[in-house]
């Protein structure tokens, strides 16, 4: 990642960082990223899936997708990740807040054309939303994989922002007789639901997979 000019952070900035651990471990902690793009002067922004190796985030979805038709031709873009912790509230209406941690990365994407690397890249994301899934289930065929376009996108610059903690309120309305303090946030999976269609026992990966997001 190069020196930071667009993730330069302006705004509260003792709540930023451009530590390349931090990112990463948000990144690896979230699964599910805002792309934002511009095509002719209309901007967008589209939830995707997506994995991450080093300094390169994969990103999938039908050839025919108009965000990954844009993005292949090397646009600029930026994909952010947020991770809400729990809601901060203040004594004042001014004073609450969100825990979060976040992440703004800003880049250019590539198509994968290489049948193998393409594998592997699907792989990758499959593996960041559930590892051990992608071993247990039938890979795509050529069929499939003609229909799936798979971009690289290469993070040229990126920085982290995270909340924590209680409520900050001014030192006067300490004194009001106002609840204030952090209702925490968590997400979890639930029991799973088998499909109707030849069900069978769910596998351990899933269960563990279950434990570790209670």
């Amino acid at each position: 990642m190069s020196e930071p000019k667009r993730t330069q952070l302006r705004r509260l900035p003792d709540r930023g960082s451009h530590d390349r651990e931090t990112i990463s471990k948000i990144l690896d902690a979230g699964f599910l990223a805002q792309v934002g793009f511009s095509v002719e002067g209309q901007p967008f922004v589209i939830p995707t899936l997506y994995g991450r190796s080093g300094d390169t985030l994969y990103l999938h979805g039908s050839a025919a997708s108009r965000m990954l038709r844009q993005l292949e031709k090397g646009v600029p873009a930026c994909v952010s990740v947020t991770l809400i912790d729990g809601a901060v509230l203040a004594r004042s209406a001014f004073n609450h807040s969100m825990n979060y941690r976040s992440v703004v990365a800003f880049g250019t994407a590539r198509k994968i054309e290489d049948a193998g690397l393409k594998v592997d890249a699907l792989r990758t994301i499959s593996d960041h939303l559930m590892a051990g899934r992608w071993e247990d289930v039938r890979p795509p065929n050529p069929k499939e994989l003609k229909a799936t376009a798979v971009l690289e996108f290469s993070i040229e610059e990126a920085s982290a922002k995270i909340r924590t903690g209680p409520p900050h309120d001014e030192p006067e309305d300490y004194e009001l007789s106002v609840w204030a303090g952090v209702v925490p946030f968590e997400f979890k999976a639930i029991e799973p639901v088998s499909d109707s269609e030849n069900p069978g026992e769910v596998p351990a990966y899933i269960q563990r997979w279950r434990r570790q997001s209670l």
